[in-house]
């Protein structure tokens, strides 16, 4: 019996990454090898990850996800941009419904380097006039 491939994707947002492997199963979501309850513990970083299956109405497949970097917010978004990138891949047809949520869109803002002269990237040190 041959195993099938699972559909991959991949999505970041600040320093978080999440690759996304879709498969056919029961339904299930893992994070780093835990349940997503688990692992997003906050209701509103679960429905994020959950937003795009929702909308595209998605059953009987399984979601193994791993991400790193950034923190629990970042990564929650990186994993719905991820997972939204695989519904698409699989079929374009939920292109629509998905880039009219914004869910394809890669958010570009990042932390700002810190500069020579400054306490941060824009905050400067403390002046004494005597």
């Amino acid at each position: 019996m041959k195993k099938e491939k699972p559909t991959v994707g991949t999505g970041r947002r600040k320093t978080a990454v999440a690759r996304v492997f879709m498969r056919k199963g029961t339904g299930q979501i893992h994070v780093n090898h835990k349940k997503c309850e688990e692992y997003f513990v906050i209701g509103l970083q679960q429905d994020h990850v959950k937003a795009p299956i929702e909308l595209c109405k998605i059953q009987g497949v399984d979601f193994f996800i791993t991400v790193c970097g950034g923190g629990l917010e970042g990564q929650s978004i990186a994993v719905r941009h991820a997972i939204s990138r695989v519904l698409v891949k699989e079929d374009e047809e939920r292109r629509a419904v998905l880039k009219e949520q914004g869910f394809l869109t890669r958010d570009p803002r990042k932390r700002e380097r810190k500069k020579y002269g400054r306490a941060g990237a824009r905050k400067r040190f403390q002046f004494s006039k005597r």
